[in-house]
């Protein structure tokens, strides 16, 4: 959530999210089209001892991009920062599956659901894949806000909740 909550705050005005589990690879990959880092910044958003106190005043550290960076690199996976000022941004995290120290998904549907609903005027589109299980979906943040009214109220936020769940489970 925190690296979808860092396409928003770049301005991005679309997001692509993507969790794909195959063979014995998790693939966690957010693309946007924001404002992008050079190369100076894109080595700043990867210390955690660095934060341009900006997002969160008073705190000393930065953790999203470090914490995912960390959490591969204990797993042996591969982790990747793409970027450029003006061109946007893509993570990428790639997990052996079968590591132990590759943390576990968790809940899918109440992540997206927190993603879909943070404010802004943005796309966000959300794929997931899981095989062997033949899981396959993909949504679109505006055709649930059309359908849903708002992503503010409790009813409405039931529902996307229950939607997201029942893609898990239908598929799965």
């Amino acid at each position: 959530m925190d690296i979808v909550q860092n396409s928003i705050e770049a301005k991005s005005t679309r997001i692509e999210v993507k969790i794909y589990e195959t063979g014995n690879k998790l693939l966690f990959e957010v693309l946007d089209n924001g404002h992008g880092m050079d190369p100076e910044q894109k080595a700043q958003a990867l210390d955690s001892f660095y934060t341009d106190g900006k997002k969160h005043p008073g705190r000393k550290v930065g953790l999203g991009l470090p914490f995912l960076h960390q959490a591969v690199e204990l797993a042996g996976g591969q982790f990747t920062l793409e970027s450029e000022p003006g061109r946007g941004t893509v993570v990428r995290a790639i997990f052996p599956r079968d590591h132990c120290d590759t943390p576990p998904p968790g809940n899918l549907a109440s992540a997206f659901a927190q993603c879909i609903s943070f404010p802004g005027e943005h796309e966000m589109v959300i794929h997931r894949i899981r095989q062997p299980e033949h899981l396959d979906y993909q949504f679109y943040r505006s055709k649930l806000l059309e359908a849903l009214g708002d992503f503010e109220s409790i009813g409405s936020r039931v529902l996307l909740t229950e939607y997201l769940e029942t893609q898990e489970e239908f598929h799965g």
